[in-house]
């Protein structure tokens, strides 16, 4: 338990840090003008933020299936009442995923 919530604090920390980094920097040039390294850097993050949220996205609707799944096993007379909060959940967890999508599409047409 302690090790998860060093882990955590550290992620934390490490989070609040970059995006004060990100706040300090100056106005950015046009786009034909960026640095080869920037242009690296933003190819890099948008990759890595899309596929960090794909995988969070896949992992909570597989245990918000798996959970729905188990209580229609336990229940079947209460499937009409799991399946519908089950969808709008599976649709809210899958637009924070297009949401990642639309923040790497503008960071790679920055390029």
């Amino acid at each position: 338990m302690k090790k998860s919530l060093r882990t955590t604090l550290f992620l934390g920390i490490l989070i609040c840090l970059s995006f004060s980094v990100a706040m300090a920097a100056e106005e950015a040039a046009p786009a034909a003008g960026l640095d080869p390294l920037v242009k690296a850097c933003i190819a890099l993050a948008a990759g890595i933020g899309l596929g960090i949220a794909a995988l969070g996205g896949a992992i909570g609707q597989g245990k918000a299936v798996a959970s729905a799944l188990d209580g229609i096993g336990r229940n079947p007379g209460a499937s009409g009442k799991i399946m519908t909060p089950m969808i709008i959940g599976l649709a809210m967890i899958e637009s924070l995923v297009i949401y990642s999508l639309v923040v790497s599409l503008l960071l790679f047409f920055k390029l």
